[in-house]
């Protein structure tokens, strides 16, 4: 009983040290909070400095809401209104919250207004696409980022806040099974995309 008591103790005791070292305000000297680490497309990743540190909410200048920085979501959030000028229905929300698990492959999610596609159902990831990542062990909120590069058999992504010590840009496997293409990567639920413009002269629909 005694050496289960102090399991517990031992378990809690390295628990609060990984959530206070989480939310530290910067855990790597080498880099500054807010210190621009890369970019794509013109749209920068900033260093966040530990995973749960939060400097203050970043709003543009038209009032949306782009995220708290210099989370994952703010990234992605940014990055679509940057580089489309589209806004999501549903400014907030964690990562997870992205990806809506009752919709089917290749239907549109009201909520971020975007076309939403589940990983190993047969659409090809395609750059700009932005990748979900359900939650886990460590990370209860989930994760997000953009692809940067879509290779014969590698998907590159470009990411916030991976960790203070993580990168910015990471490489999953692309395989191919049963003739769809699959991103071998933990816990990724899927992507969205924006929506194909409407053609007025064939009378077609923005999807």
């Amino acid at each position: 009983m005694r050496k289960l008591a102090v399991s517990l103790v031992t378990i809690l005791a390295v628990g609060a040290g990984l959530f206070i070292a989480a939310n530290h305000v910067n855990l790597n000297p080498k880099h500054s909070v807010g210190e621009i680490l890369d970019s794509h497309r013109n749209v920068s990743v900033f260093y966040n400095g530990a995973i749960g540190h939060v400097s203050e909410r970043n709003v543009a200048p038209d009032g949306y809401n782009l995220g708290l920085k210099y989370q994952c979501v703010e990234f992605v959030k940014r990055y679509y209104y940057e580089r489309f000028q589209h806004r999501m229905p549903q400014d907030r929300g964690h990562a997870k919250d992205f990806y809506n698990r009752k919709l089917s492959s290749g239907t549109l999610n009201i909520e971020r207004g975007l076309m939403q596609f589940a990983n190993g159902a047969g659409e090809m990831p395609a750059e700009e696409d932005l990748l979900v990542f359900g939650p886990w062990l460590l990370n209860r909120f989930g994760h997000v980022a953009i692809v940067s590069q879509v290779g014969a058999d590698y998907v590159e992504v470009i990411q916030q806040n991976p960790g203070p010590f993580g990168t910015s840009r990471e490489r999953y496997k692309l395989v191919i099974e049963d003739g769809r293409p699959r991103i071998d990567a933990p816990r990724l639920l899927g992507w969205l995309r924006m929506p194909k413009p409407a053609d007025p002269a064939n009378g077609d629909k923005a999807e």
